[in-house]
């Protein structure tokens, strides 16, 4: 009963930060929009039935039933069609949504309100009323990453011996355990110890266990001298590492790929130990790189997602297993968190650092996928903005009328499109998360 409920919790910490996130979003568009003379009509997190609503000047504030989203209401969205705000020819499905969206921005403009449309803005006035929201997601990771690194702080390996292995098997081998046959691990032969606290390698100082591991795969077959900490006393140890197929590792101890992904192995010295982890708080310096490295990867799934829904559509259906690192919707992000807080014999200092990573990374993907330059997306609207200011400039440079502000309305169309490929790849993905979820455990 107990790891239901914190199950359960675990799930409620993720609506309520996504609730958060997403008003926190929505205040971004609606303060510089109100800043610059905007009226806003609404303010609302969530989609669907009104649950709660009050009205504060000319701006009502609620929240709705499907808090999946929000928005803020801007009269006057769209520009007027050529020849003013007359009604256009509407025959046609594609032509009658262009035309909706064009009177429903006009009539949400009332008689002497119309200083205040939104697409009356300067394009600068704009771009940072779109960009606000996407904005106030990287601020708000930021504050998130800087509270995981500089507050709880990462997992990371120590100098310390976690394990021994007892064989030497390729970095490639399929099998775990070992067999009869197999090399001896020479740091078992040695007398290497889980707890040892290596000291120095072939008589270099260590500070760090990619140092240690640097120095071990550049002597096979050549014995060193490993002075390791053991129960307050330091001894020496006399190892000679075993030539072995091992993974290629960078600088700072990551495996490193070729250029379809696969690990890249060489011959290097093995000696069969492992790093016993450690907490450590990081600098202010490291959480900047930690949001890059996350921007980063959520770029990668969106350049990506095609394929990876085709995984995702193959996993669900199929045999296959879910990629822990694909994309996962609402439903999966919130079971990934009742997981992280119903784990056993954690500490809940580590299930909070791990809630925290969750939160700061949906708004990293809130931020980004925002930023996509398609309609209805901030994106959209911000490179919306930026063609009209290369119109306008182009003109001026040509000394041409200017051209007037970008119809927008005209894509209409293909953010009907938009909307409905996103809604499907969001049907498929909470699909997969019910059937074939993703688990980090």
């Amino acid at each position: 009963m107990d790891s239901v409920l914190a199950f359960v919790i675990g799930v409620a910490i993720i609506v309520v930060g996504l609730a958060v996130s997403i008003g926190l979003h929505e205040i971004g568009h609606l303060v510089p929009a109100k800043l610059f003379g905007v009226k806003v009509t609404q303010y609302m997190i969530g989609f669907g039935p009104t649950i709660w609503s009050r009205r504060k000047g000319e701006t009502e504030y609620g929240v709705k039933a499907i808090p999946l989203g929000g928005y803020i209401a801007m009269i006057g969205m769209f520009p007027p069609g050529r020849g003013g705000a007359a009604k256009e020819d509407s025959t046609g499905f594609f032509r009658s949504l262009v035309q909706d969206a064009r009177d429903s921005s006009a009539e949400s403009i009332q008689p002497g309100d119309e200083p205040r449309a939104f697409y009356r803005l300067p394009v600068w006035k704009r771009i940072v009323v779109m960009f606000g929201g996407p904005f106030m997601n990287l601020l708000l990771a930021i504050v998130l990453f800087g509270i995981l690194l500089m507050g709880f702080g990462v997992s990371q390996p120590s100098t310390t011996i976690g394990s021994v292995s007892e064989c030497a098997l390729p970095a490639t081998s399929t099998r775990q355990t070992c067999e009869p046959g197999d090399p001896a691990a020479p740091g078992a032969q040695a007398g290497l110890q889980p707890g040892d606290t290596i000291v120095s390698v072939a008589g270099e100082p260590i500070d760090s266990w990619t140092e240690s591991t640097a120095i071990i795969r550049d002597h096979p077959g050549e014995q060193i001298e490993m002075v390791v900490l053991r129960d307050g006393k330091r001894v020496a140890i006399a190892v000679t590492p075993l030539l072995s197929e091992r993974y290629e590792t960078d600088a700072q101890g990551q495996v490193v790929t070729d250029g379809s992904g696969d690990p890249v192995t060489v011959q290097a010295g093995f000696v069969g130990i492992g790093p016993a982890s450690e907490t450590v708080r990081q600098p202010v310096t490291a959480v900047l790189p930690m949001v890059g490295e996350n921007v980063q990867a959520v770029a990668g799934i969106i350049v990506n997602l095609p394929q990876r829904i085709v995984d995702v559509a193959n996993a669900a259906f199929g045999p296959e297993e879910r990629d822990p690192n694909g994309p996962i919707s609402v439903v999966g992000v919130g079971r990934v968190a009742g997981e992280i807080a119903s784990l056993d014999e954690v500490p809940v200092a580590s299930k909070a650092a791990g809630l925290v990573g969750i939160l700061a990374s949906l708004n990293i993907a809130l931020f980004v996928f925002n930023l996509v330059p398609l309609l209805p997306l901030d994106g959209g609207h911000i490179a919306g903005a930026l063609w009209e200011a290369i119109r306008r400039g182009w003109a001026r440079l040509r000394r041409k009328p200017d051209p007037g502000p970008v119809d927008l309305a005209k894509l209409m169309p293909l953010t009907f499109g938009v909307v409905v490929v996103l809604g499907a790849m969001s049907a498929l993905l909470i699909y997969a998360d019910i059937v074939k979820p993703v688990s980090l455990f």
